[in-house]
C-alpha cells in the first residue's frame, strides 16, 4: 500500500487552508471536567498515550450536544453501510472543499486503513475528473462537490450512484457528506487545532482571511 501520511501532495489551488491561529474555542482542560463531562469523554476516542482530540474535549462544553452527536457520528464512521475506503474518500473531499484542516489530517490515517493510497489522495486535491478514477468514484466524488456547492446531487451523478447503491446506502452518501460538512463548520469556525503528529501536507495555505 502506498504511503499516505508521507506522500500527500500540497493542493495545488491551496484550499486546505492553515490552522495557525489560537482557537476561538479552547479544548476544555481536564482540570475542568466535572463528573457529567467526564463520564461522556471516558468513552471518547484516545490517541496514543490517552489523550482525547481535541474536537472531543473542545465540543464537551456543550455536554448535551456532545452527548447527542456521538452515537450519530460513531453509527456513520464505525457502522455504516458504506465500505471504509468508500466512506474516507467522500469524508476527504469533503475536508478538502471546506478546507478543514483539522478533518483533513485526522482522516489521513484512517483512509490509509480503509486502503485509500496516495494516488488517491493526490487525485481527491484534483476533483473528480483527475485520470485514475472508476466511474463509480467519479460519481462519488462529484456528489461531494455538488452537495459542498449546490446542496444537491444532480440527476445525472444520481442516477450514475442508484446504478450502483440501494436507496438506504444513497441516503447514507448525502448524510456523510453532510455530517462532514457540519463537523467542518464547527472545527474551523471554532479553530479547532490539529494535534502534533497528524500530517497537514496540502494545507500549505490559508483557505480565507479571518474575518
Amino acid at each position: 500500500m502506498d504511503d499516505v501520511t508521507n506522500e500527500v501532495p500540497d493542493a495545488p489551488d491551496g484550499s486546505l487552508g492553515g490552522d495557525r491561529r489560537l482557537p476561538r474555542v479552547a479544548p476544555l482542560p481536564e482540570a475542568r471536567w466535572d463528573a457529567g463531562v467526564r463520564a461522556l469523554l471516558t468513552t471518547a476516542p484516545r490517541d496514543p498515550g490517552g489523550r482525547v482530540p481535541n474536537i472531543f474535549t473542545t465540543m464537551a462544553r456543550h455536554p448535551d450536544l456532545y452527548a447527542r452527536f456521538m452515537p450519530f457520528g460513531g453509527q456513520l464512521l464505525r457502522s455504516g453501510l458504506l465500505p471504509g475506503r468508500i466512506r474516507e474518500l467522500l469524508i476527504l473531499r469533503t475536508a478538502h472543499n471546506t478546507g478543514a484542516v483539522y478533518e483533513w489530517g485526522r482522516h489521513l490515517p484512517l483512509a490509509e486503513a480503509a486502503g485509500v493510497t496516495a494516488a488517491d489522495v493526490r487525485r481527491i486535491t484534483q476533483g473528480p475528473d483527475a485520470a485514475g478514477w472508476t466511474d463509480l468514484e467519479r460519481h462519488l466524488l462529484r456528489a461531494a462537490d455538488q452537495l459542498h456547492h449546490d446542496a444537491r446531487i444532480s440527476g445525472v451523478t444520481w442516477e450514475g450512484l442508484a446504478s450502483h447503491y440501494e436507496e438506504a446506502e444513497l441516503i447514507e452518501i448525502t448524510m456523510l457528506i453532510g455530517q462532514y460538512h457540519m463537523l467542518a463548520f464547527f472545527l474551523n469556525s471554532a479553530g479547532v487545532q490539529l494535534e502534533p503528529g497528524f500530517d497537514r501536507t496540502g494545507t500549505r495555505k490559508e483557505a480565507r482571511a479571518d474575518g
